[in-house]
């Protein structure tokens, strides 16, 4: 690697590729039951609105022709 022969202001930052810690960090902890409960219900709260909303979304997404010659229809009648 291509090494700069001018003074670098922080010299550990240039340098920190070389630097391995012999410290290694605690365990993690394991997750009780009731925050797996709860991280359980807040996803499926999550999903559930999403597909809630997809589901109430539909009937706007789709195009209204039969809906709409429907209409003209009855507005030619009444004339």
């Amino acid at each position: 690697m291509f090494r700069r022969r001018e003074p670098v202001p922080f010299a550990f930052v240039a340098e920190a590729d070389h630097f391995r810690s012999n410290v290694t960090p605690p365990p993690r902890e394991r997750p009780s039951a009731s925050q797996l409960v709860g991280r359980t219900l807040l996803g499926l709260t999550v999903v559930a609105g999403l597909v809630g909303a997809l589901v109430l979304g539909m009937p706007s997404l789709q195009s209204g022709d039969s809906a709409t010659r429907q209409q003209q229809s009855e507005a030619s009648d009444n004339r």
